[in-house]
């Protein structure tokens, strides 16, 4: 099988709560905020009516370019910019590059009224931290044999490059119980850029080769809200459709049932 990433942005989101610590006396931020936006190495499920249901994760080195070529047009934005503060950016990146856990920043955040409205959650690390990425290149491996990550054996992915637009704290963490734990938010995303900009939307939905009926009918946002497989509308992507179909079978095969 052949898989082809989706031309459009997808979100993943990060547990482990962005760090914030006290300025210095001589900058006139009101605090940095740091942490990893990815953690390489992990696995977890994607299960989306955008992307199909398979296991990925990030290997080292997948921002390395962007951080090279993109890094002054990414921008710090609180849940994505979906909140009342909207596309305000919270600080310029003062540090961006890849350690041994996976991309690291630093941002001195403005002396704002809305950065202050976030310091009571910032200063408590109750936020996680998200970023929307444009897959670039990626690896698969289709039939993975069953293992304790994995006992379904579904599709696996490694994102090797990636295109990062943005990145900063989300109000929802991944799983707070888990440090390292990620989940896939792209239908979240796609969902409320629909109800702000359906022109925005309507746009994606025509580079992912898709009908908005796929997208946002109720059956289908049950099915990538808690991961079981629904049919595909017509439009869906031919990649996407084989994943789900193989993956339905390998998981049917491993209850038994066929």
């Amino acid at each position: 099988m052949t898989h082809t990433s989706i031309p459009v942005d997808v979100v993943r989101a990060l547990s482990a709560a962005p760090e914030w610590r006290a300025a210095a006396k001589a900058d006139d931020s009101i605090g940095l905020l740091s942490g990893h936006f990815s953690a390489f190495g992990n696995w977890y499920r994607v299960s989306s009516i955008w992307e199909g249901d398979f296991l990925e994760q990030t290997a080292a080195g997948f921002t390395a370019q962007t951080i090279a070529e993109d890094r002054d047009q990414m921008r710090v934005l609180f849940d994505h910019g979906f909140d009342s503060i909207g596309n305000k950016v919270l600080g310029p990146i003062d540090d961006l590059r890849e350690d041994s856990i996976g991309p690291y920043y630093e941002v001195p955040l403005f002396d704002t009224s809305y950065n202050r409205d976030l310091l009571p959650g910032l200063k408590a690390g109750v936020y996680g931290a998200s970023f929307r990425m444009r897959v670039i290149a990626d690896q698969w491996n289709d039939e993975p044999p069953v293992s304790d990550y994995n006992p379904k054996g579904l599709p696996e992915r490694t994102i090797t490059q990636a295109k990062v637009m943005e990145f900063g704290p989300v109000t929802f963490p991944a799983n707070p119980e888990a440090t390292a734990s990620i989940r896939s938010v792209t239908d979240q995303f796609y969902e409320r850029l629909r109800q702000r900009d359906t022109g925005a939307f309507d746009a994606a939905v025509r580079a992912a080769g898709r009908t908005p009926t796929d997208l946002v009918s109720p059956g289908a946002r049950s099915a990538g809200r808690d991961g079981k497989d629904g049919e595909p509308g017509n439009g869906e992507q031919s990649h996407v459709r084989a994943s789900r179909r193989a993956s339905r079978e390998r998981v049917l095969k491993l209850e038994g049932i066929i």
